[in-house]
């Protein structure tokens, strides 16, 4: 029986391109914001771009603040949806927001050390242990970033990457699972890990 595969529709940018990456692998995705659907559902992906307070403002709307901390499905963030899986975020004008807290930790402006920002183009990365959602994909293989923010590496660090700074290009916690990179604009190593996500 096909799994029933859902991506959380946020009411960011960049769901459609998650979409077609995932049916070019011949996945049926479903993206919603019921919170029935989404519950019901067997993988579960948040993906984001833009400013983690719309993001949260927009969560928070559509009231799946609590949907989104109750899954115990596995979840995959990709990129601000990565970023809002932490605790906190820097990313606002006026202090610190809080985020989904679906596993501790902090997001900070990228000490880029003199490098441009936003962080944007082809980077290589560094599993920090050996998961399935990396099964294939060798250390020192290139995603593609777009990112002024980061969440330093810490205890639920999956992968590295260097710009500047060492910051977590992977975390997880539990169910939950998130990539700061861009899986479906990664090519053939980011069809690898949707698929390795898919098929957990």
């Amino acid at each position: 029986m096909a799994q029933k595969i859902v991506i959380v529709n946020t009411g960011c940018a960049n769901i459609s391109s998650v979409r077609f990456a995932l049916e070019r692998l011949g996945v049926t995705v479903e993206v919603s914001d019921n919170l029935s659907v989404i519950k019901s559902a067997d993988k579960v992906f948040l993906p984001g771009v833009g400013s983690a307070f719309a993001a949260m403002g927009s969560i928070e709307s559509k009231q799946l603040t609590d949907t989104l901390r109750g899954l115990t499905q596995p979840v995959l963030g990709i990129c601000l949806g990565m970023q809002l899986m932490v605790e906190t975020s820097d990313e606002t004008s006026d202090g610190v927001i809080q985020c989904l807290g679906l596993m501790p930790g902090h997001v900070a402006r990228l000490q880029s050390n003199g490098l441009r920002l936003p962080h944007m183009g082809w980077n290589t990365i560094t599993p920090e242990e050996n998961s399935p959602l990396f099964k294939g994909i060798p250390a020192d293989t290139y995603f593609y970033f777009v990112h002024s923010f980061a969440v330093p590496v810490y205890d639920k660090t999956l992968a590295s990457c260097e710009y500047g700074q060492r910051f977590s290009a992977a975390l997880h916690s539990d169910n939950f699972f998130g990539v700061q990179f861009h899986p479906e604009r990664s090519g053939e190593a980011g069809a690898q890990l949707l698929t390795n996500f898919v098929e957990m």
